[in-house]
């Protein structure tokens, strides 16, 4: 089939390596550049948390996310990255004064899902046997079958392999008006396909109902003083701060969560609570180097999940929220098993 896709952000390039594998010709629409310059993929952390998001989160993200760490390796190995994945574990620590902070988040998780018995207390020893460099911190949880995917990686290693096959042509920089029954629609013209997808996240704001934007932001630190391996979380009451490590002692950090579909710089109240929460979790990161301060906004539905729309030769794809990585894999598969393309 020859099937058109609006919206080449990070659901877009997992449907389009889906739907190659499957033998379909591919026409690309998006407003971005081809290499997702302004895309929440590129901001992204790509953190596969599938366990820490459960204090907030509902069991189909849950079940969603087992499934989407399960269909990543294939994914990264497709596009000649299979080193682009870990899943070694993640750690969740705090101040001795959030130590009850915390215990709760723990047995939260544990109430929730069985699998979450896995979930190991670590004394100090234990933890400097896991990451010898968080040293300052005296008590601290493992979550086992965690992980990451490397956003930015993926986002250039999967621009780089989708204009570069012979069954995908890719028009950048174009808005597109409208998306109905088998067509695409821009400037002026509307171009049909066998079938289209919508994936356009906040783009299709005029056409999806009560889909928004919630804000986020990280810093890109370059922390020679520090060698931490695994994605690690600290929890307080006002923030929980994440912190991924990257190759050659880079790190991505983040914690707001904004309900604005506002992409400006970073506040100084943001910057000043996200540089001092990582300064106290190592303080190595005294002497780090900021690299990068991103902003962007993650679109979001009423209920903050996903949903897959299918209409007459048009399935729409969006909602995923802050869990775009977590998700993006197991929700596409969804769409396409859906009988659309058999």
């Amino acid at each position: 089939m020859h099937i058109g896709i609006a919206g080449v952000g990070l659901v877009g390039r997992v449907l389009a390596l889906n739907l190659l594998r499957q033998g379909h010709t591919l026409t690309l629409f998006d407003e971005d550049t081809a290499y997702g310059d302004n895309a929440a993929g590129m901001t992204a952390a790509g953190m596969l948390a599938v366990f820490a998001e459960l204090e907030t989160a509902e069991s189909v993200i849950f079940e969603h996310g087992k499934r989407s760490i399960a269909l990543w390796p294939d994914l990264l190995e497709q596009i000649g990255i299979a080193d682009a994945y870990q899943q070694e574990g993640s750690i969740i620590t705090a101040h001795p004064q959030d130590y009850s902070e915390l215990d709760h988040f723990i047995e939260t998780l544990k109430a929730k899902v069985d699998e979450a018995s896995e979930i190991e207390l670590l004394d100090k020893k234990a933890l400097m046997q896991l990451e010898p460099d968080m040293e300052q911190h005296a008590k601290a949880f493992f979550i086992p079958h965690e992980g990451q995917v490397d956003a930015q990686r993926f986002m250039k290693a999967s621009s780089d392999y989708l204009l570069s096959h012979p069954k995908v042509t890719w028009h950048q920089k174009i808005k597109v008006d409208e998306i109905k029954e088998g067509q695409i629609c821009f400037a002026g013209v509307c171009e049909p396909f066998d079938w289209v997808f919508d994936t356009r996240g906040l783009g299709a704001s005029e056409q999806i109902e009560n889909l928004r934007g919630v804000r986020g932001e990280v810093f890109w630190l370059d922390a020679p003083e520090v060698n931490i391996t695994r994605p690690t979380r600290m929890l307080h009451p006002r923030y929980k701060i994440y912190i991924v490590p990257r190759p050659n002692n880079r790190y991505i950090i983040g914690a707001t969560e904004i309900e604005s579909e506002d992409k400006s710089p970073m506040s100084v109240r943001s910057s000043l609570e996200l540089l001092s929460a990582v300064y106290s979790m190592h303080s190595g990161f005294a002497e780090a180097r900021i690299v990068n301060m991103v902003t962007n906004c993650r679109p979001t539905l009423k209920d903050n999940l996903p949903a897959i729309t299918q209409e007459k030769k048009l399935t729409r794809i969006n909602g995923l929220y802050r869990h775009g990585y977590l998700l993006a894999p197991a929700v596409v598969e969804e769409a396409l098993h859906g009988g659309i393309l058999k």
